[in-house]
């Protein structure tokens, strides 16, 4: 059995049977731009994930595609769920399976009318998973691809700051946009992606009392404009949850968490940040 086959036997193996939705609602709507919903970490739970996050106010989730099948399984699961879209693309830790045929079904898959970006994609040569070359020979064709398609992308970049840049910078005129998924660099870093008209995407990165203190002294760099919220679960969980979870699987209905989080630092209204960061969303993935 293919693994996407494998994939739509997963999800389509028990029917749904959605928890009650919306006993009360939080006083505004978000939107989380990156959930990693076809991960294992969800294999028992995934539509009471989805029905929790609604719960708390996380009216729309972009589900990320890291690889082929990975892409063609989020496909799945946002057509089950009229609140989700999905992402398409190769990770760089997955540079190496990248090949003619990869990228035609990429191809295939971001034609879809449920994805709404090319990605994750971008360069990590911190654990380089691929070689590096790997690694900007697919960037480059999925920036080719998001070219063509007339897509957003959903980037990454880790430790791989000037050859991400060069390459941004390269396509920057022919791309529709783009978002810096995962935000957690310095402020040289964040202007130089601002000056190319990137979107800024937060998570818990910036809730940690420990590694996030350098992002929330320069938020407030962030236009408005510019700013959208993620989770990235089930990794990066808040670590301003109180009291502290079981588990340290992270979920989207979290996001109220980042939300806080930013507002504070901005020195702005939680309302505020809501209302910008869904509009900001929405403009940028067309939903």
């Amino acid at each position: 059995m293919s693994g996407l086959c494998q994939r739509a036997d997963l999800y389509h193996k028990h029917p749904k049977q959605l928890p009650e939705l919306i006993e009360n609602p939080v006083p505004y709507s978000l939107i989380d731009i990156g959930v990693n919903l076809t991960s294992s970490a969800f294999d028992n739970d995934r539509d009471r994930v989805v029905a929790e996050a609604l719960n708390n106010g996380v009216t729309h989730l972009i589900l990320t595609g890291s690889s082929v099948p990975d892409s063609q399984a989020a496909v799945l699961l946002s057509n089950e769920h009229p609140q989700c879209y999905a992402t398409a693309g190769i990770h760089p830790h997955h540079a190496n399976e990248l090949n003619p045929d990869s990228i035609n079904l990429l191809r295939g898959i971001a034609q879809n009318n449920k994805v709404k970006a090319i990605g994750e994609t971008g360069l990590d040569f911190n654990r380089n998973f691929s070689s590096p070359s790997s690694q900007l020979s697919a960037f480059e064709a999925q920036l080719e691809l998001a070219c063509e398609l007339n897509l957003p992308v959903f980037l990454h970049q880790r430790d791989a700051h000037k050859a991400f840049y060069n390459l941004i910078k390269k396509y920057r005129s022919r791309l529709s946009g783009g978002v810096a998924h995962c935000f957690t660099g310095d402020k040289q870093e964040l202007h130089a992606y601002l000056d190319l008209d990137l979107y800024i995407g937060i998570t818990g990165w910036i809730c940690d009392e420990r590694r996030g203190q350098g992002l929330q002294a320069i938020v407030k760099d962030i236009p408005l404009n510019r700013l959208m919220l993620e989770t990235d679960a089930p990794y990066l969980l808040p670590r301003t949850i109180s009291p502290k979870p079981k588990t340290r699987r992270n979920t989207p209905s979290n996001l109220v968490f980042i939300l806080s989080q930013v507002a504070s630092c901005m020195d702005l209204s939680e309302q505020e940040i809501a209302e910008v960061t869904s509009e900001n969303a929405k403009r940028f993935f067309h939903i």
